[in-house]
C-alpha cells in the first residue's frame, strides 16, 4: 500500500519524533511504499491568507508550495497522521495544512444542487496516531474533536469504507519511560496488521 506519513511535531528529538519512527519503521517493515511530509520540518505554512481565500472557489490552488503536497494526497492509499493533540484538537500547523492542501477540486468539488463529491476516493485508510496530556476520560468528555476532524469529516471525503485507526497515549503529562515504551509497542501491533 502506498502511505503518506504527516507529522506534525516542532521538536525532532521529541516522544513525537520517536512515535513517527516507529510508525515509519513498522509500516516499511510490512513492504509498504512510504512519503513522509513533517510539516515542521518543512517549514510549512499554515496560514490561509486574504488573496488565497479569495481564489478558494476558482478551483484547485496554484500555490506552487502546494504543489507536492496535494499530489502526495493524490498518490496515497493510507494516510498515517502522527502528532501531539494539544488543547483538544490537532496542532495549528496541521490544521492549516487540511485547510490549504485538502481544498476544493482536490479533496472534493461542490455537487450541483449543494452537498460535496469526494474526490479523494484513492485512500482506503486513515490512521491517527497521537499523544494526548489529558486523561481518556477528559478527551472523552470534550469529545475528541482531533479525532473527529480526521475520522468522520476528512473520512467522508476519502473512499467509501475507507477503514479508520485511533491510537493514543492519553495522560502524556504524567506519562513514564514504561508507558511511552507500552505505547511504542501498541503502535507496532496495530501498524502491522495494516
Amino acid at each position: 500500500m502506498r502511505i503518506l506519513v504527516v507529522h506534525a511535531h516542532p521538536v525532532p528529538e521529541s516522544f513525537g519524533g520517536a512515535v513517527r519512527d516507529e510508525v515509519m519503521s513498522t509500516l516499511s517493515a510490512k513492504g509498504h511504499e512510504l512519503r513522509l511530509i513533517d510539516l515542521y520540518a518543512l517549514g510549512f505554512d499554515p496560514v490561509m491568507r486574504a488573496g488565497e481565500r479569495s481564489l478558494y472557489y476558482d478551483g484547485e490552488p496554484s500555490d506552487p508550495e502546494l504543489r507536492s503536497h496535494i499530489e502526495a494526497v493524490r498518490w496515497a492509499e493510507g494516510v498515517v497522521f502522527v502528532y501531539p493533540t494539544w488543547w483538544c484538537g490537532l496542532p495549528a500547523i496541521l490544521k492549516g495544512w487540511f485547510d490549504r492542501v485538502w481544498a476544493l477540486d482536490v479533496a472534493f468539488r461542490m455537487a450541483a444542487g449543494g452537498g460535496i463529491v469526494a474526490l479523494m476516493t484513492n485512500i482506503r485508510l486513515l490512521a491517527v496516531v497521537t499523544t494526548c496530556g489529558a486523561s481518556l476520560w477528559e478527551s472523552h468528555l470534550v469529545g475528541h474533536p482531533g479525532r473527529r476532524t480526521i475520522l468522520s469529516g476528512i473520512r467522508a471525503i476519502c473512499a467509501p469504507g475507507a477503514k479508520t485507526l485511533f491510537l493514543a497515549h492519553y495522560g502524556m503529562d504524567r506519562s513514564t519511560p514504561k508507558s511511552r515504551a507500552a505505547y511504542l509497542g501498541k503502535v507496532r501491533r496495530k501498524l502491522a496488521r495494516v
